[in-house]
Order: structure tokens, then sequence, then C-alpha cells
């Protein structure tokens, strides 16, 4: 009889760092709403690797409450070969220690980093804590990861196998740190398998929540990158790319279908692609699509604030209940500055025709680019009262290392930080690690926290909200989820 081969085993992890962390969002924290995000690459990584027939086991260990030694034990159980691990820039020494302690409890296992911080920084990452990171895996790495499995079960990780993995870096036998050419991005993303399995198979959905979508929800994704040059946001800088590449209409309602027949009680699908409405033709068609199955479901979605009426109409009648986006201010200079490519009036007619659509609106501000000043500031908070989005964050600007952003500020000398860790607060909120030519980081979380409770606190806003609530459970599951630690927050004050 001949022996059957037993596949490889991979670890894909989502680290322990502080509760409720949530690593995989543009901007990771532990929120002031509960939010916590899908870990969406780590799982399509894990769909690459099993339908190549490796033994994955996805681990998230903040959805799940686990701490390091749980974490180990499970991988000493498991016995990976290779340990896929996730980065932010704040959690960034934390993912590197966890790197380091899954060599110590499994020591044949090849560790490689993933994401942003890793992507932007694979050096530091490589060198910061020698023999814990084996490799990093730079960019949208869903092959790349898959052709170091294949490597790493088909012989020993020599420099010169390495070598030839393209969007890898790693250190050789010299010591020394070698990139290899980038990887091409995905052009045909129907060829990766649905993500939809991986969470029903590792994961409880119930876990995760995010305001913009009632719970229990899912996170799937119908394209990757986006055409817009907005200075400051994350994956389209580090992960996905400048030019938006979609998925098939048939293949992403395929796995919708899939998720309202597997997942009992679903509410929301929230469609996470770096900007959904980027293709408006295509957005028509998507809508289009959905009416014509008869998919009824409620999606939210990441918007930009240019649709005309008629994309808005067809949103709301394929079901879409509220969208993501980002007006970031009101002042022109900062809008320039941010290369945001929208002015106000513009933003003005978008809420007027979304809310004539019924579609809700969650609006997004950020304080303190180059040219922001106190009364600038002020001027954005009346407008946003003025625009009155159905709810809203205000945030100074969160720069990470990656994006154009980061390195303006950089170059200024407008980053106050000593580590990756002080962009949160010691309790994992999001700290100010940025001042601009006239305001300080204390300045700005004074005026984001003058901000949020001039938006809350209003009576017509709290009365609104109370409405809402009563006419829907979902609604009011949404809002008492949020709220829980949110109002603490609000009434608090004193942190981003």
């Amino acid at each position: 009889m001949i022996a059957q081969h037993s596949p490889m085993s991979v670890l894909v992890l989502n680290a322990p760092f502080l509760p409720r962390f949530s690593r995989p969002q543009r901007s990771p924290a532990v929120t002031k709403s509960a939010t916590l995000y899908f870990p969406l690459f780590l799982a399509q990584a894990a769909a690459v690797l099993l339908a190549d027939g490796f033994a994955v086991d996805l681990c998230d260990a903040p959805a799940d409450g686990l701490d390091l030694p749980a974490v180990l034990a499970r991988a000493r159980k498991l016995g990976p070969g290779l340990a896929v691990i996730d980065t932010s820039t704040p959690s960034i020494a934390a993912d590197i220690d966890a790197a380091a302690a899954l060599r110590e409890a499994v020591p044949d296992v090849f560790t490689v980093l993933v994401g942003p911080h890793a992507t932007a920084l694979p050096e530091e990452a490589l060198t910061r804590r020698p023999g814990a990171v084996c490799a990093v895996a730079r960019r949208e790495y869903d092959d790349t990861v898959l052709e170091l499995a294949r490597v790493l079960e088909s012989g020993p990780p020599t420099p010169e196998r390495l070598a030839k993995i393209t969007g890898l870096s790693f250190v050789d036998a010299a010591g020394a740190v070698v990139h290899n050419p980038d990887r091409p991005y995905i052009e045909d993303l129907d060829r990766l398998p649905p993500v939809a399995p991986v969470y029903k198979r590792f994961l409880d959905i119930r876990q995760y929540f995010n305001p913009n979508a009632k719970p229990p929800m899912v996170t799937l994704a119908t394209s990757r990158g986006c055409p817009f040059r907005c200075s400051f946001c994350l994956h389209p800088q580090t992960l996905t790319g400048r030019a938006a590449r979609c998925r098939s209409i048939d293949a992403v309602l395929g796995e919708v279908a899939w998720c309202l027949d597997n997942f009992p009680g679903l509410r929301t699908i929230f469609f996470e692609d770096d900007t959904l409405t980027a293709d408006r033709a295509r957005c028509r068609e998507f809508c289009a699509a959905i009416v014509r199955r008869g998919l009824a479901f409620e999606w939210s979605a990441n918007s930009r604030a240019d649709l005309p009426a008629d994309v808005l109409a067809a949103m709301a009648r394929a079901g879409c209940r509220q969208v993501c986006v980002g007006f970031e201010s009101a002042d022109p200079a900062a809008l320039s500055s941010m290369k945001k490519g929208l002015g106000t009036e513009r933003m003005l007619r978008f809420r007027a025709e979304a809310r004539a659509a019924g579609i809700k609106v969650h609006g997004c501000f950020i304080f303190g680019f180059p040219g922001d000043t106190r009364e600038s500031i002020e001027k954005t908070i009346d407008f946003a009262l003025r625009l009155n989005p159905d709810t809203a964050q205000f945030y100074p600007v969160m720069v990470y290392p990656g994006t154009e952003a980061y390195e303006d500020y950089r170059a200024r000398g407008f980053i106050e930080a000593e580590s990756w860790r002080d962009w949160l607060t010691p309790a994992g909120l999001h700290n100010c690690v940025v001042r601009n030519e006239t305001l300080a980081p204390a300045a700005l979380v004074r005026l984001c926290d003058r901000a949020r409770r001039r938006f809350y606190l209003r009576p017509s806003f709290l009365v609104r909200r109370a409405l809402a609530a009563a006419a829907s459970p979902g609604e009011m599951a949404r809002t008492a989820r949020a709220a829980k630690t949110f109002v603490r927050h609000l009434l608090r004050g004193s942190r981003v």
C-alpha cells in the first residue's frame, strides 16, 4: 500500500494584542463603537490555501478572546509548517512577539508577516527581533503566501528557493535583507475562492460588528483597489493598489446567495470594497442584478460623495441601507492637501439625494491636515451639522507608514510619537500623534471631542435615533451595541 501524503498545515493568524482590537480595519484600534472587522484578507488567503489542499487553521484571537498562551497551545496541536501573521502599525511589536513565540513553541514553523505595516516597512519587521520573522509577504499577498507554502512543502526554505518568490522579503544567509520584485496585482479576482465558507468554518459571525450594519452581519468584497488619490487612505497604498479590479457580478451574488442560505438570521452584508461605487456603470449593473435575481437582503458599503441621484436610487431598490462616506472637511485648503477631489457643494447635494433615496449616511470627518486651523475646523463642525448625516465620526488625521500623508507629516516634523504603540492610548483607543502648523495633538483631540458632543447631543439627533431604534429590531440591536461603549466615551471625552 502506498502511504498517503499528509498536507502541510498552515496557521493563519490574527494575533492577540488588546481585547477586541480591530486590526483589519483601515485605522486599527479598540473602537468606541465596539466595531470589530472581519479578517477579510486573512480569510481570503486561507481560502486560497485550502483550495490548494493545505490543512489550514484560521485563528482570529481578538474576536475569540484568546491570549498568546491559548494561541500557542492551538499551534502546538496543529504543528504548522507555515504561520501567516497579520500586522498593523500600533500592534507591530506584539505581532513580531507572536511570531517569536510561535517559533519557540513550534521550532520548525516558518513565520511570514503580511498586512499594511509589514508591507510598508519590511526591513524593520524582519530585523526588529532577529529570528522571529522569517519573511514578509508584501502588498496583496494571496499568491505570495500560496507560492511560499508550496516551496516549504517541497523542501527547505533556502535563500535560493525563497529568492524566486515574487512579493517576498527575507533575510539571506549573510544576514542581509532581500526584497524580491513586487508581485503584480491579481487581475482576475474570480479565480480566488469565496471567503464566506471560510467564515462559516472558522469564525463566529456574531463576534463581529460594524455600526454601519445591523448585526449579525458578514463582510464581503466585490473589488480591490481604488482609483482616487486620497493621501491618507491606507489599503490602496499598501495592499490593494490604485487601480480598481473587480470580481464578476455573478460571482459576488453567488457568494451572497450562499451567505443567505448558510448564515441563519443574517441581517446585513457589508461590502468592504475600498470604494464600491467607484465604477458607476458597474454599480448600476450590480444593483440591477440583485433585483433581477430576486435577492432580498440589506447591505451597506463604502461610497464616495459624488454619486448621481439615479445610482443612489438604484442602490436603494437593491437593498442598500447605508453608505459610509468620507466628507473629511469643509475647508478647501484641507481638501486640497489630502487630494480629496471634492467640494462642499457636491457633498451637500449627495447628502440630499441619498436622503431622498432612503439611504442612510455615515459621515467621516478628519481634523488636522496641513493648513487646517481652529477656525477652519469649527467651520467643518458647522458643516457636519448642516450636512446632518445619520451618524458621524470625527478624528484627527491618522497617518500610517506606506501612505503619502505619513511621508508628508514625517518630512515636516509633524509626527509626535516615540514608538508605533503611541498610535493608540493604553486602553487601545485611537491616539493623536500628529500636529500641524498651528494645532498640537491635544488641541486636535479637544476639537474632536467638541465635534462629537455637538453632533450627538443634539435633541433632534437623540429623538431621531430613538424613533429609528424603536421601529426595527435590527436597528435596535445595532444602536444598542454601538451605544454600549460609545456613550461613555462621548460624555467623558478627552481621547480620540
